[in-house]
């Protein structure tokens, strides 16, 4: 029984430890957190954002502060409907390539709707819901960064450690 057979668990000093929990030099314990984080945040803005044209998960218009409502030059239900395009598009965005600078902006959309709630003066609730959920997302945002540096150094250590091929 070697020492790798006592010892299961790979010391943790960073996301990057080195051992058998790594996929591609990122931790795997990690890269379920980012894809359950990216799959989350992607869905439910695409979803949420839909739902902006249906009003079946509920009457969105009636989360605008009445100072939005006063300074916008259309009505309440055009802001949804834009509001809905950007979402959905955000929502995209997290999901395909783009992860990185999608969920930067859902950070700072989450923000801004967290914001809005509290000017209403109600919906306390949710703009604390959506201020965690803005964490989350610039925690994916950040991951995605990791995730990619750790992919690209793989790939340039695999450059330089193949031979190569004389033509």
């Amino acid at each position: 029984m070697g020492v790798s057979t006592c010892n299961r668990f790979t010391p943790a000093h960073s996301i990057l430890a080195k051992g058998i929990n790594m996929h591609k030099g990122f931790d795997s314990r990690l890269d379920q957190g980012w894809w359950v984080l990216r799959i989350g945040l992607g869905v439910g803005p695409f979803l949420a954002g839909l739902d902006k044209y249906f009003n079946f998960l509920t009457n969105w218009t009636g989360y605008i502060s009445p100072l939005a409502l006063k300074i916008l030059p259309f009505s309440g239900q055009t802001f949804m409907y834009i509001v809905g395009v950007i979402e959905m598009i955000v929502g995209l965005a997290i999901l395909t390539k783009w992860t990185r600078v999608g969920a930067y902006v859902a950070s700072a959309w989450l923000v801004a709707i967290a914001i809005n709630l509290v000017a209403t003066g109600m919906f306390f609730d949710i703009a604390v819901r959506d201020v965690e959920m803005a964490l989350a997302a610039f925690v994916l945002a950040r991951m995605t960064e990791v995730r990619r540096d750790a992919l690209q150094r793989d790939v340039s250590h695999e450059r330089s450690a193949s031979p190569a091929v004389a033509a």
